[in-house]
C-alpha cells in the first residue's frame, strides 16, 4: 500500500444556505480545495452525504457534482454512512489511493439541512437510528442522547450545568474560525439558561442544523510535494461499528465503535495517547463527547466529562477538542461533517488555525460518529516536515 497525502482542502461558511442549490454548496469548497492542491483534474471522486434524497430530492451526487465541476466523466459516488458520511467518503478516497487505483481523489462532504421545517428534518436524522426499534416508536435522535446524558448524570454523579464546559471550549474556539456558524463565546451561566430542547439537553448542548461543505484532495504521498509546499499525511485511517439500536449494547454509556476504531488507527499509525496534539471528536451533544473522550483512552470511565471542567480539552491542555469550535460551534451538517474535521486537523498541522493554533501540532486524530456510535470512522493525520 502507498502512504497517501492531503494537498489540498476547502471549505465553505456553515449557515443557512437558503438561497444556494446543493451542487453549488458542493462546487465552492471543491474548487478551493483544487486550487490549493495546484491540480486541474482528479481521476475520481467521492461525496459524503446523509440526507439529500429526503431533504431536497436529489440522489446520485456523485455524477451530479463531477459534472457540476467540470470533472464530468470521472469516477465518482455517493457515499452514505449517516452522520458519518463524510469520513466514509474520505476513507473510500484513501483506499482508492493508498491502493494504486487512483492517483488524485477529491473528497466533497456536503449537506443542506435548512429547507425543510423542523419536524421534517428531525424525521430524517432519525434514520441514523434503528427504524424498527427506535425510530418507529418516536425516539427522535436528540431524544437517544437525552437519555444517555441522564443515565451520564446518574452514573456519575454529574450535573447538567457540569456539561456546559464543552459548550464553553467549543464557542471559544469558534468565535476565532470565520467559517463557523457561532463565532461568539459563551458563559457556563448563558449554558445552565438556555432552553430546554428534549430535557436535560438544551439549546447549547446540542449542535444547530444547517448547511454547509468542505473538501480534500488526496494524492501518493511521496509525488506529494511537488504538488503542494504543505501536505498532510494520512498517517491511519480506521472503522469500528457497533449495534444501530442503543439498548442493544453490552453498556449505553460505553462506546465499543470508538475504542475499535481508535485502537485500528494507532495500530496501523504507530502512534500511541500522548503523541496526539489534538483531537477532532464528534461533539454532536455534551454526552457523546465525554463518551467519546472515554472510549478513546484519554479518560477512564466516568472521567470524560471532567478532563472539559478541568480545562484540559482546551487549545493548551492536555488534549485539545474542537480547536475550530467543532460541531457545537462549527456546526454539524452532518454529511460534511467529517470532512470539516479532517479539514481543520490539517489547518493545524500545516500551522495555519490562527489565534488557535495549538502550538508546535505535529499529529491530529479527527473521529466521526455515525448514528449514536454504530459508526466510528477515525483518521490519523500527521504533518510532513
Amino acid at each position: 500500500m502507498r502512504d497517501v497525502a492531503i494537498i489540498g482542502v476547502g471549505q465553505t461558511k456553515v449557515g443557512e444556505h437558503w438561497d444556494v442549490s446543493l451542487r453549488h454548496l458542493a462546487l465552492e469548497p471543491l474548487q478551493a480545495a483544487m486550487a490549493d492542491a495546484g491540480v486541474t483534474q482528479a481521476d475520481a471522486l467521492y461525496v459524503g452525504n446523509m440526507l439529500s434524497g429526503e431533504l431536497t430530492g436529489q440522489e446520485h451526487l456523485g455524477a451530479l457534482v463531477a459534472d457540476f465541476a467540470g470533472l464530468r466523466g470521472i469516477e465518482a459516488f455517493k457515499i452514505e454512512a449517516a452522520c458519518a458520511s463524510g469520513a466514509a467518503a474520505l476513507r473510500m478516497g484513501y483506499i482508492a489511493v493508498a491502493g494504486g487505483m487512483m492517483d488524485i481523489v477529491v473528497v466533497v462532504g456536503v449537506e443542506k439541512m435548512t429547507d425543510t421545517t423542523g419536524p421534517d428534518t428531525t424525521a430524517a436524522l432519525a434514520m441514523a437510528a434503528d427504524g424498527d426499534h427506535e425510530a418507529a416508536h418516536g425516539l427522535s435522535f436528540v431524544a437517544v442522547n437525552a437519555l444517555l446524558m441522564r443515565r451520564y448524570m446518574h452514573e456519575f454523579g454529574y450535573s447538567h450545568q457540569d456539561f456546559g464546559a464543552f459548550a464553553v471550549n467549543a464557542h471559544r474556539n469558534g468565535a476565532n474560525n470565520p467559517y463557523a456558524m457561532f463565532q461568539f463565546p459563551v458563559k457556563a451561566e448563558r449554558f445552565a439558561s438556555a432552553p430546554m430542547i428534549c430535557d436535560p439537553v438544551n439549546l447549547l448542548d446540542s449542535s444547530p442544523i444547517c448547511d454547509g461543505a468542505a473538501a480534500v484532495v488526496l494524492a501518493p504521498a511521496d509525488v506529494a510535494r511537488t504538488l503542494n509546499a504543505a501536505p498532510v499525511r494520512i498517517a491511519a485511517s480506521a472503522v469500528g461499528t457497533d449495534t444501530v439500536a442503543v439498548h442493544d449494547r453490552r453498556d449505553p454509556l460505553v462506546l465499543d465503535g470508538v475504542a475499535l476504531s481508535t485502537r485500528r488507527a494507532f495500530e496501523r499509525a504507530g502512534v500511541g495517547l500522548e503523541e496526539i496534539d489534538l483531537f477532532e471528536l464528534h461533539d454532536a451533544f455534551g454526552v457523546m463527547a465525554a463518551l467519546s473522550l472515554e472510549a478513546a483512552g484519554f479518560a477512564d470511565r466516568g472521567q470524560g466529562l471532567r478532563l472539559a471542567l478541568d480545562g484540559e480539552i482546551e487549545i493548551d491542555g492536555r488534549v485539545p477538542v474542537a480547536t475550530m469550535g467543532g460541531l457545537k460551534a462549527r456546526g454539524h451538517p452532518v454529511g460534511a461533517t467529517g470532512i470539516y474535521q479532517v479539514v481543520e486537523a490539517a489547518q493545524q498541522l500545516r500551522g495555519l488555525a490562527g489565534a488557535n493554533q495549538v502550538e508546535d501540532a505535529r499529529i491530529g486524530m479527527a473521529q466521526s460518529i455515525g448514528g449514536s456510535g454504530a459508526t466510528v470512522i477515525t483518521h490519523i493525520l500527521e504533518r510532513m516536515d
